[in-house]
């Protein structure tokens, strides 16, 4: 497993539609790996794969809530209710900040590294990293829904309180 290079705003593929996985192999393992050592490396809690500049629907969210890593291949969210807004950042956005509104609660059909489909429930904070990494699948990215951004100096204050 290898870390791999962060793509950076503007790059174009981070608001390209990723394109579907359909082969699950030994590669795909290899890449899930790479992804999760790259999004640990830079302390993240979310990958999609355009970020690392593949144009996959792959991203892989771990919130370190002891649950493990999450490997979403070719996922869609089928339900989402309720409203919260919070603090995003994004690897692809070094330093830059903002508060976003999104689903408090989501179920997501997905695939994982076997190619079987399965579903999961999540709310809160787990929800909406999923949520930003399903956006970058598809050419979404944070900027274009924060409400507010919180400079470095507000951010402090955040984290303090």
């Amino acid at each position: 497993m290898a870390v791999r290079k962060i793509v950076t705003h503007p790059a174009e593929i981070l608001e390209q539609e990723c394109e579907p996985v359909f082969q699950f192999d030994k590669k795909l393992g290899k890449l899930l790996g790479d992804m999760y050592e790259t999004m640990i490396e830079f302390d993240g809690v979310g990958l999609a794969a355009p970020q690392i500049g593949l144009k996959k629907q792959i991203a892989i969210v771990d919130i370190d809530d002891g649950y493990g890593p999450v490997e979403l291949i070719n996922p869609e969210i089928v339900e989402a209710t309720g409203s919260q807004t919070g603090l995003e950042g994004c690897l692809s956005f070094p330093g830059l900040f903002g508060e976003v509104t999104r689903a408090f609660k989501i179920k997501v059909r997905a695939q994982n590294r076997k190619g079987k489909t399965y579903e999961l429930e999540a709310e809160d904070f787990f929800a909406r990293a999923i949520q930003h990494e399903i956006d970058h699948l598809h050419g979404i990215l944070f900027t274009s829904k924060v409400s507010r951004y919180v400079d470095e100096k507000d951010l402090e204050e955040l984290n303090k309180g």
